[in-house]
């Protein structure tokens, strides 16, 4: 296999937010204290109506589209309970007669470079923890995700910073945004049993070596999205001879890049240049990665670079008769960019590639994160990323609920063999494993298309291809930085 490697390196991994419209999170630096911290344990749960509260929270279930795997928590009518989870009501409680449960997010919401994804993952969030409240919440108590909810703004010192400050009040992180971020805390939520939902997708978090058993991750890996997507191709249009993998450095485009080496190997091809880049912010723009793709003149380019960067190099380098065709990453794309020059050049040679159903999928859950919004659409799919990746909290919660123990060690040893169906909108995922044995490889397929919700089309289904299915996946794919 030869490797042509541009040497440039950068430090940001991130999405353009150039082409990204903020929405309607806003961060409060100055949160309403937290209700009262409740340090006992085997207490009441704080419901008064223990029957109401098993009713109303299979309802809950049921409009976020969510499988319940266990019971309703209050059947035993005492929950052991912590950091994090109080027997006074949430702040402005849907339910005041319930307690509550604190999640923590951590996020990228005003600045950084996925601060324009960030924010509609966020509000997703909000949306759909309150309709688990408006149904009754969990096992007699509601949840908020709100008062512990922080502005990182993709650094991670930042992250740190802000997981020490909520890491008393919460029972575990809704939301983690960024994998090298997380990994600055994981030594601190590994001594305070703290588990967390991830807004990112390195391979690393298929090992417990890397993640403590502590990452509830969803959808596949940056470096699985690669193998799949070329046997999609190769299967759709033609044989592979050469292959070339843009991306950012680290656990997203060094990962994606792992991957297209991957399958070159798995599959005798030789021909693999590996370009990495950065954000504009830091590059100046993709003039070098347009001069090193139009030298190696691949069969198909991988992108896993912000949708701005994925609009200029796929312009760049049709007009200058390039050919091939481009697969890109999950936040590779905005719908801002068929209002840009380089429509016609995303329309004719580009495919999204994504693990969780886009805004035209029909699962149930798809249709509940609609109904959440009453009909209308998001700013861009980061809505969709963070209703589904709700799923596997919700499910923790009740799983823990159900087993009479919502302590941070209770969270912690139900995620093993927790199964997770997300409705729908993803693979189910059956937590607690290794490599393959949690890892999973369903890959959605989009066109970009002006008729379509949020611009993309969906044109294939969770594709399973072969060569992920034949490698021994036994650690990660890439460092994550």
């Amino acid at each position: 296999m030869s490797i042509n490697t541009t040497s440039r390196r950068w430090f940001a991994v991130a999405a353009a937010a150039a082409l990204l419209t903020a929405s309607c999170t806003a961060v409060d630096d100055e949160p309403e204290p937290a209700a009262t911290q409740d340090d006992s344990t085997s207490e009441e749960t704080g419901s008064n109506d223990e029957t109401e509260t098993e009713t109303e929270t299979d309802d809950s279930a049921a409009d976020t589209g969510a499988a319940t795997e266990t019971d309703d928590a209050t059947a035993g009518g005492e929950i052991d309970f912590a950091e994090g989870v109080t027997q006074e009501a949430c702040p402005d409680a849907v339910n005041p007669d319930n307690g509550c449960i604190y999640l923590g997010v951590l996020s990228d919401l005003t600045e950084g470079p996925f601060a324009a994804l960030a924010v509609p993952i966020t509000d997703a969030q909000r949306a759909y923890w309150a309709q688990v409240n408006e149904d009754g919440g969990i096992g007699g108590f509601d949840v908020d995700i709100d008062t512990y909810t922080r502005d990182t703004k993709y650094q991670p010192a930042e992250h740190a910073a802000a997981y020490q400050q909520i890491e008393p009040n919460i029972l575990a992180l809704a939301q983690t945004l960024g994998t090298v971020n997380t990994e600055s805390v994981l030594g601190d939520m590994d001594a305070n049993d703290v588990v967390a939902v991830p807004a990112s997708w390195w391979s690393g978090y298929s090992f417990q070596e890397n993640d403590q058993g502590l990452i509830m991750e969803f959808g596949y890996s940056y470096c699985v999205e690669s193998m799949v997507g070329l046997d999609w191709y190769a299967e759709n249009h033609g044989e592979v001879t050469s292959v070339a993998a843009v991306g950012y450095p680290g656990d997203y485009g060094g990962d994606s890049a792992a991957g297209a080496q991957m399958w070159a190997e798995a599959n005798g091809v030789s021909d693999v240049t590996v370009v990495p880049t950065g954000p504009n912010q830091v590059t100046g723009g993709q003039d070098a990665v347009v001069s090193a793709v139009l030298a190696a003149q691949p069969d198909v380019v991988i992108l896993a670079v912000g949708p701005a960067e994925a609009g200029e190099i796929v312009g760049k380098l049709a007009g200058g008769g390039f050919t091939g065709r481009f697969l890109g990453s999950l936040p590779t794309w905005n719908p801002a960019l068929l209002q840009s020059a380089a429509a016609p050049a995303l329309t004719a040679l580009y495919n999204h590639l994504s693990p969780i159903e886009q805004w035209d999928g029909t699962s149930e859950g798809n249709a509940a994160m609609k109904e959440s919004l009453g009909g209308e659409e998001p700013v861009n799919a980061g809505y969709i990323i963070g209703w589904a990746m709700s799923y596997p909290m919700h499910a923790l919660l009740e799983k823990a609920a159900g087993e009479g123990d919502l302590t941070r060690a209770g969270l912690r040893a139900a995620v093993d063999g927790l199964e997770v169906d997300f409705a729908g909108m993803a693979e189910t995922i059956t937590y607690g494993g290794d490599g393959a044995d949690v890892a999973v490889s369903g890959l959605i397929v989009g066109t970009p298309s002006a008729e379509a919700p949020l611009g993309i089309e969906t044109t294939d289904d969770f594709y399973q291809g072969s060569t992920f299915e034949g490698l021994d996946y036994t650690q990660a794919c890439s460092a994550s930085s």
